[in-house]
């Protein structure tokens, strides 16, 4: 099986909102509103056209990513990373190296734009196996309450966090 990757353009929104749909409509620990989320992420000036992937399959997209901005403030400075939320996956895809080869290609191309970190709240059995490791070693805390073992965080170049301490903000169109 062939996985292209690629940017988003507009002519996929309406696809990728039926794989967001369709990838977590059976999700446990999901609001099944993750669609509307990458909708509000578009149109926030915290969103980034090359770091919004799709993947594919004999040309239907199966998967997509999306890492937008975010900071990690503490009282004296302010620090840029990234978000990834969400990575989807068509169910019937899933398990096929889908969603690690989106994973992947976003980090490489993040590290192209200059970005040092990406945060996330996830599977802790998962992620770790592409390099995240507990946001608490590095001092840093997430804005709401959830298990310390699904928050973490990804330092794409050497010393990355070097300094780097405080609490995540997330854009304001993860709350609305």
């Amino acid at each position: 099986m062939e996985i292209k990757l690629r940017q988003e353009t507009e002519q996929d929104h309406k696809s990728v909102f039926q794989v967001i749909q369709k990838a977590f409509e059976n999700e446990e620990y999901s609001d099944h509103k993750e669609q509307f989320l990458v909708e509000r992420l578009r149109k926030s000036n915290t969103f980034i056209p090359e770091l919004s992937i799709v993947a594919e399959v004999d040309n239907k997209i199966v998967g997509h990513i999306l890492l937008t901005k975010l900071e990690i403030e503490n009282d004296i400075n302010t620090y840029e990373s990234l978000a990834l939320a969400p990575v989807s996956v068509l169910p019937e895809f899933q398990g096929k190296g889908v969603g690690s080869k989106l994973i992947l290609h976003s980090h490489e191309v993040a590290k192209e734009l200059g970005y040092k970190s990406i945060i996330l709240l996830g599977h802790e059995k998962y992620y770790p196996r592409f390099g995240y490791e507990l946001t608490n070693k590095y001092g840093i805390e997430m804005p709401f309450d959830v298990p310390a073992e699904n928050c973490m965080v990804a330092v794409l170049v050497k010393n990355g966090l070097s300094g780097v301490r405080g609490k995540v903000i997330y854009p304001d169109a993860f709350f609305e």
